[in-house]
């Protein structure tokens, strides 16, 4: 198991696991992007934080396969 992850994040370094890297890197900026905003906006409404990392968190994990549905591998 670990020497699964080991070699994933080897190829990730050298550039070799993904097809096409900038798109990743754009959709996972786009991702936190999201969330962070999402999570000021909520705790400015609500003031209360925690409210806000729930809500935050639901919306950026729902938005992750969206933002990835089109990733290639090597």
């Amino acid at each position: 198991m670990f020497s699964l992850l080991k070699n994933w994040i080897v190829l990730f370094r050298q550039d070799r696991l993904l097809a096409d890297t900038p798109k990743f890197y754009r959709g996972l900026a786009l991702g936190v992007g999201v969330t962070a905003i999402l999570f000021l906006v909520v705790t400015f409404l609500t003031q209360r934080p925690w409210l806000a990392a729930l809500v935050a968190g639901l919306a950026g994990g729902a938005l992750q396969p969206f933002l990835f549905r089109n990733l290639r591998y090597r």
